[in-house]
């Protein structure tokens, strides 16, 4: 069985309605490479069973054709268990990441073990040329290093981020929002000293006020910290 017979049973399973629907959720998607399946268990078992536990010929057959082998793909290196074998896929896999939905199933469980030896890269991450390989950073630091493992020198290092790629912005201010939830003290210092460019900085202000886990008091002192500017008026279109 090859690639070719994988991405044949893949269309064969494929919903139209759900097609269209991917479609809208990433439009910087050609909708022509859109099969229209969702991550499920059922996928799961299907992906596992055709290939027969041996992922290596998918994982190297880089790059896939449909955004859903992208999607298998991404959640096949979240549940590596061996730390160096998923960062090396992680790194093998993110210059072909063109958006968001991939990106943010990335979320390999084993980095949680390794925080240490992952911060190195992660830091690195935020200075790429590739904004998914930005926001795969941004949504790590968010998830493993806002807690237990903080230090500021991850605001500090977030803050450094100047991309107008909005999904980079976005995975911004959502970091900085649950930087604020988190680490309330250290991280409302951004805002008051203005670091975040202006969009960053509202939208954050904004995703942080929406929060039950902020109280009414900060909620209200940062809708002081908004930037009046016509060029940080905020999307509230989109939410990723």
């Amino acid at each position: 069985m090859t690639i070719t017979d994988f991405q044949k049973e893949l269309l064969a399973q494929g919903d139209s309605n759900y097609k269209k629907f991917t479609a809208k959720l990433v439009p910087n998607v050609d909708e022509n490479f859109i099969i229209g399946l969702k991550w499920t268990p059922q996928l799961r078992t299907f992906t596992k069973n055709f290939f027969g536990g041996n992922f290596e010929p998918f994982l190297n057959s880089l790059p896939h054709k449909y955004y859903e082998e992208n999607l298998i793909h991404a959640h096949l290196i979240s549940e590596m268990k061996n730390f160096s074998e998923c960062l090396r896929e992680v790194k093998k896999f993110l210059p072909y990441v063109d958006n968001w939905g991939v990106c943010d199933s990335i979320i390999p469980k084993i980095f949680k073990k390794h925080v240490q030896e992952l911060e190195p890269e992660i830091l690195n991450f935020l200075k790429s040329e590739n904004p998914y390989a930005v926001r795969f950073a941004l949504l790590m630091l968010l998830k493993f290093y806002l807690g237990e493992n903080f230090n500021e020198k991850y605001l500090a290092a977030a803050a450094e981020i100047k991309s107008e790629n909005y999904y980079v912005q976005m995975a911004a201010a959502w970091f900085f929002a649950e930087a604020l939830i988190k680490q309330y003290d250290s991280a409302k210092i951004y805002l008051e000293q203005k670091k975040l460019v202006p969009w960053i900085q509202n939208k954050t202000i904004q995703k942080a006020v929406e929060s039950f886990r902020i109280s009414d008091a900060q909620k209200n002192y940062l809708r002081t910290l908004k930037i009046r500017r016509g060029n940080a008026k905020l999307d509230d279109t989109k939410n990723f």
